[in-house]
């Protein structure tokens, strides 16, 4: 199972706890497609930038790429980058492939059956649904995988704030590459913040001047 459904799986486990924005997991969602395809030799990095490889998305080994092969969203992810030079940066592809991704993810699941609605009522009549995860093996593997705290994995959740920052006993993220776009993801979403905190301030000022013009 890919990265992104991974971090997908767990973040929808965690809600009980704490909440992820759409944008926030979108953009990490990107950076553990980026991780992935890094890992089946699909891209390879140029200092930050993303060079796709001649040869399509495997690596040539059939215990890697297998799992991977089959995932249509990752191919779509494979056939995102900009194939000329000067190409693009990470931080750039995580913006425009990123946009509402969780989305496609959720859209992917629910329609292999490891999401389903549950509905709601109220006075005997269905007011809301929501999507829940059902037992399967890929949550039991996710599930796995944070509790191995799993490097990546961790390193993508604390980003998203759906785990603590991680200690210097877990265990860290030794290939530069992968390390990288890790980077470019907490850059993202600090951009993200920084934003949607301007934008918070821009609508404080207007409520004040309208109080203060009698609205």
């Amino acid at each position: 199972m890919s990265t992104p459904r991974e971090l997908l799986i767990v973040a929808m486990d965690m809600t009980s706890v704490r909440t992820v924005e759409r944008g926030s997991l979108s953009l990490a969602l990107a950076g553990a497609e980026a991780v992935d395809l890094l890992a089946v030799g699909a891209i390879t990095l140029e200092g930050d930038r993303v060079v796709p490889s001649g040869e399509g998305l495997g690596s040539g080994d059939p215990l890697v790429d297998e799992p991977l092969l089959d995932d249509w969203l990752l191919g779509e992810a494979a056939s995102s980058f900009v194939r000329q030079a000067p190409h693009e940066s990470v931080g750039n592809w995580l913006w425009r492939r990123g946009r509402d991704l969780s989305s496609a993810y959720t859209a992917a699941l629910e329609a292999e059956g490891q999401l389903v609605r549950r509905h709601h009522r109220r006075w005997g009549v269905f007011r809301s649904t929501e999507l829940v995860l059902v037992d399967s093996p890929a949550r039991r593997l996710a599930a796995e995988r944070w509790t191995a705290d799993e490097p990546v994995l961790a390193a993508l959740a604390t980003a998203v704030g759906i785990r603590d920052k991680r200690t210097t006993a877990s265990p860290a993220v030794t290939d530069e590459s992968v390390a990288t776009v890790l980077t470019a993801v907490d850059d993202a979403l600090s951009e993200l913040a920084a934003e949607a905190e301007r934008r918070a301030h821009k609508r404080d000022d207007a409520a004040v001047t309208n109080v203060q013009r009698g609205y």
